[in-house]
């Protein structure tokens, strides 16, 4: 029997790959019939790489009008998403176009959503209301890790109450992504390695399932993994290599359009865990993710043993032991966490900031914000949550 889900995949993102591609992006807002856009942005990088006065240098040469709001940081904030969804409403603008990562990107969503609604745009993350209308989205990719130039996901931080929330929709698919990996080499390490971590978590939480006779993204999400551990390695020694930036830009958009998704069950339970450590703390959502999913995957091991054990030998390279499986799987953990700390990641709450005498107080707002019970692969109570965190505070040996 065939267990594999019945699914609807819609991926309707135009992509504009390679060297240079950026200046095409006065080409794309016209084939999308943009006359008046907002520029949404991050911090200065991209005022001081130029790439900021290139793109409105295409739209000056093309006739689109524009107005331009930065600020967008790590863990975006709402109180941007307000400002930027008042200027998309004074200035009439007809389309977003987002110039950064996943947060510019993620509060540029939002904004889109938001300016169409008559109401607070928290509605539609308090689950009040549903996105019916925003303006179409457009992205200018300069960093490899959330994979939101090709999701219908998007995540903010409410500042007042420091609750951090993801929304899947639909119209948060963008209409184009322009990605040149060149873009990659003004990074600094550890956001881009931090990058590393993020996307490939994107992969675990697919790939931890109770689906059976997923064989067909088994294997491709065991393969894109490992490509991102190998071309991780090479940007380690060779930061300017082209081809393996080129490889983490690609599979970072891979990681996170849905297609390693497809026909299973998802669990997304240590992301859940991860935004309450980020909202807390403020600290990259890639750095906690490499805290909470070694914890996550030892304390979820014995829930499907030969899954571990295939991800531990096929990713990770680990020498299958047939008469010991759950030998074999816990070497696989610590192979990842071993890579997470080649790469300059944390592995415990100390490394990150973060502290023992929190994880109440974690799960309180876990719990407020996500009910009792969370995940699908294991069906996580308050308590197994305490038991991730607690494991998340070992010190590695």
């Amino acid at each position: 029997m065939n267990h594999v889900k019945d699914f609807h995949f819609w991926s309707p993102t135009e992509f504009v790959f390679g060297r240079n591609s950026e200046a095409r992006v006065g080409e794309m807002l016209k084939r999308y019939d943009a006359k008046n856009v907002l520029i949404h942005y991050g911090g200065g990088s991209v005022v001081r790489s130029g790439l900021f006065d290139a793109i409105i240098t295409q739209l000056d040469l093309e006739g689109i009008r524009y107005v331009a709001l930065g600020g967008a940081k790590p863990n975006p904030r709402s109180s941007l998403v307000y400002e930027g969804i008042e200027l998309a409403r004074r200035s009439a603008v007809d389309f977003v176009l987002a110039l950064g990562g996943g947060s510019a990107i993620d509060s540029a969503k939002a904004i889109a959503a938001g300016a169409m609604y008559p109401g607070d745009f928290w509605d539609f993350y308090s689950q009040k209301a549903v996105i019916e209308h925003a303006l179409p989205i457009g992205v200018v990719l300069t960093i490899p890790a959330a994979g939101s130039e090709a999701s219908m996901s998007a995540v903010i931080t409410k500042e007042e109450t420091m609750i951090k929330r993801g929304l899947v929709s639909r119209y948060y698919r963008p209409k184009f992504a322009i990605i040149n990996p060149e873009q990659g080499f003004s990074i600094p390490r550890y956001h881009l390695f931090a990058g590393v971590v993020d996307m490939m978590s994107h992969i675990f939480e697919r790939y931890l399932t109770k689906t059976p006779d997923v064989v067909l993204t088994d294997r491709m999400s065991e393969a894109v993994l490992k490509t991102i551990i190998e071309a991780a390695r090479v940007l380690k020694n060779h930061p300017r290599d082209y081809e393996a930036m080129a490889t983490i830009f690609w599979a970072g958009t891979i990681a996170h359009n849905g297609i390693l998704g497809v026909g299973k069950d998802e669990d997304w339970s240590s992301h859940f865990l991860e935004h309450e450590l980020s909202a807390l703390y403020d600290v990259s959502h890639g750095a906690g993710l490499a805290v909470i999913f070694p914890a996550f995957m030892r304390y979820t091991l014995m829930e499907d043993v030969m899954r571990y054990r295939n991800l531990a030998v096929n990713v990770f390279g680990v020498d299958d032991d047939p008469d010991d499986p759950v030998n074999t799987a816990l070497r696989g953990i610590e192979t990842l966490k071993s890579f997470y700390r080649e790469i300059g990641m944390p592995t415990h709450f100390k490394e990150l900031g973060a502290q023992k005498k929190d994880i109440d107080r974690l799960i309180d707002t876990l719990r407020s914000h996500r009910g009792e019970v969370i995940g699908s692969f294991k069906k996580l109570s308050m308590d197994d949550v305490r038991e991730i965190y607690l494991l998340a505070t070992m010190e590695d040996d």
